[in-house]
């Protein structure tokens, strides 16, 4: 019987900073149109959650049952260590799936219904990413994704739904929001560079090598950095975000430095760390404007 521990862990916990982030800094940057209306905050956080949620479950399904997770580190892997079976996992994921669509059908019929092929949309990315005849995750596209539905979309979307207006700040933020996000995807793969390599899992790490994976997630960081300063031309209490910039020395000397895997695990939990404190001071930031 798999426990509620175990389920607690196969969800990944440590990743969720990811999906709170984006919808953080979008309604802060959507309150610079009104007073932030919190039921629609909190749906739009409840639909990142469930979305981040089912796919990490749907990930341990598919990279378990194609053998992908036989020899990976990291966390807990239900699938792949026969801690359950593939149907319970493929149920959760299916479970948090139905959550994000049916709180996200209901915010969108509120707000605009078209916005429920958005939803659509991000559910069949968060599927597809490593299910499917020909998962994306698999040919080098992850990050690219999660810059497009943990960045813009999260970001721009939760923005989007507090006064159905479109800050200009917020596509900027989102560039603040969603470059960690992709970090945390890079440092993940470096980490898992072998086993990904003898499995054909080509990720963005496998194609570029692990140094020049290594520099791209400096790129995301500082990328991050920028989008802040950027975000305080439109409205200046935004460089209050800058203040997380400590929280990245770590992750990023593991991740130059460290080769094992739990240095580079470190750097992917300091890379969420940090991710989620910019967020929270950017978003104080806009807020405050």
């Amino acid at each position: 019987m798999t426990t509620a521990r175990l389920w607690y862990q196969g969800a990944r916990p440590k990743t969720l900073g990811a999906a709170i982030s984006p919808v953080l800094v979008g309604t802060a940057a959507g309150s610079l149109d009104g007073p932030i209306d919190w039921p629609r905050a909190g749906a739009a956080a409840v639909v990142a959650l469930a979305l981040q949620v089912g796919v990490n479950f749907a990930n341990d399904y598919s990279d378990g049952v194609r053998g992908t997770d036989a020899q990976r580190r990291g966390p807990v892997r239900l699938t792949a260590t026969g801690l359950a079976t593939p149907r319970s996992v493929r149920n959760a994921a299916f479970v948090a799936f139905a959550v994000a669509a049916v709180v996200g059908a209901g915010l969108s019929l509120v707000v605009n219904p078209w916005l429920l092929l958005v939803g659509i949309a991000a559910i069949g990315a968060a599927v597809t990413y490593t299910g499917g005849p020909k998962p994306y995750g698999y040919i080098g596209l992850g990050e690219v994704m999660v810059l497009v539905f943990f960045g813009f979309v999260a970001t721009v979307g939760s923005a989007y739904v507090q006064h159905a207006t479109l800050p200009g700040v917020a596509w900027v933020a989102a560039f603040a929001a969603g470059l960690p996000a992709c970090g945390i995807l890079v440092a993940n793969n470096v980490r898992d560079v072998d086993t990904d390599r003898v499995s054909g899992k080509r990720t963005l790490a496998v194609r570029l090598g692990r140094e020049r994976a290594r520099g791209l997630y400096v790129v995301c960081i500082a990328g991050a950095i920028v989008a802040v300063v950027a975000c305080g031309a439109f409205v200046p209490p935004a460089l209050f975000a800058v203040l997380a910039l400590p929280l990245a020395v770590a992750p990023v000397r593991a991740m130059l430095t460290r080769h094992d895997p739990p240095g580079l695990i470190a750097a992917l939990i300091g890379t969420v760390r940090f991710q989620l404190v910019l967020s929270v001071l950017l978003a104080l930031g806009l807020w405050a404007g």
